[in-house]
């Protein structure tokens, strides 16, 4: 079956002032579904076009030479879209609780220097990508990735990540990249986080 773009789990407005209205509808609406129109497109008629997205994206490999590009980009952007919604909400923020918190002190040493490393690999990110918390065997690490690249392309489990492309900050934050992540932890939705720590872990 089709990909289809998930309906947002809040309304337009609802993380505002950290991310304005017309920014999570442009994202929403026009981005999220062009990686889903063009992914649609690229699988029609190959054996994977029923596939989750997840299991087309842990092997590439599998995705015929002509298309895996196209895969990659706009699947890869379909499926990290989702889970960014998923793991952004009105009621976010603070810090996490429990074995996340304890697996981010125990990686990081606390949770304000987990903040500066996921900072620092998403301003320094060259162009367009992600910063992400991934789990990499028992580790959590920080990781940044170019473009719609998704780290479980290559075996990682992505918990968390924050899309730095212009098209996620530029009508309110312009080119002040570094703010807009300062505002993004204040949307974070650490249950969702938790809840993807504990079927990973």
């Amino acid at each position: 079956m089709a990909y289809t773009v998930p309906p947002l789990p809040y309304p337009y407005e609802a993380l505002e002032p950290h991310i304005d209205k017309l920014t999570m509808e442009v994202h929403h609406d026009k981005h999220h579904q062009a990686y889903v129109d063009k992914v649609n497109a690229a699988l029609e008629g190959t054996p994977l076009a029923d596939a989750p997205i997840e299991d087309v994206l842990s092997d590439l490999s599998q995705v015929p030479d002509a298309k895996r590009m196209a895969v990659k980009n706009n699947g890869g952007g379909h499926y990290n879209h989702t889970m960014f919604w998923e793991n952004m909400s009105p009621d976010g923020g603070g810090e996490p609780d429990g074995a996340l918190a304890d697996a981010i002190g125990s990686a990081f040493g606390s949770f304000a220097d987990f903040q500066a490393k996921v900072k620092e690999t998403g301003v320094n990110q060259f162009g367009s990508g992600w910063s992400w918390l991934i789990l990499d065997g028992s580790s959590l690490a920080v990781v940044g990735s170019a473009n719609q690249d998704n780290p479980i392309s290559d075996g990682k489990t992505p918990l968390l990540g924050v899309d730095v492309w212009e098209h996620a900050y530029y009508l309110k934050y312009q080119n002040r990249r570094p703010d807009y992540i300062d505002a993004w932890w204040n949307v974070v939705n650490w249950p969702k986080v938790a809840e993807r720590f504990a079927a990973a872990s």
